[in-house]
């Protein structure tokens, strides 16, 4: 398995990046499709509307939402897709979130490395 990654979109994207996969609901705020350097976006691998919006990235929720973002990733298909991306080439978890340590994409990392 190669390199997983995750990264805020704003960030500097690196040819290290591999595959760079868009992994939020809603298109990140004041950044261009050409300045975000995507190679796909995985609208259905983020959390629901409704677990987004009661989480609202508040640290406290963070242990209850990432249990019931484990239980709405479960079956998702995107997810054998990225791991499948991962047999030839690195992949980056792109984001939004301002807390690199509080968001989904930390979870979505851990559940596609098996942890």
């Amino acid at each position: 398995m190669r390199s997983l990654a995750i990264k805020r979109v704003y960030e500097q994207p690196l040819e290290t990046d591999g595959i760079r996969i868009l992994v939020d609901r809603l298109w990140p705020r004041g950044i261009s499709k050409v300045r975000a350097h995507l190679d796909d976006w995985m609208k259905d691998i983020a959390p629901s509307t409704k677990l987004r919006e009661w989480f609202n990235h508040e640290p406290d929720k963070f242990g209850e939402f990432s249990k019931l973002y484990r239980e709405e990733l479960e079956g998702n298909p995107e997810i054998a897709r990225i791991r499948d991306m991962l047999k030839t080439k690195n992949v980056t978890l792109v984001y939004a979130a301002k807390d690199p340590h509080v968001n989904h994409a930390v979870v979505l990392r851990d559940v596609i490395a098996g942890k």
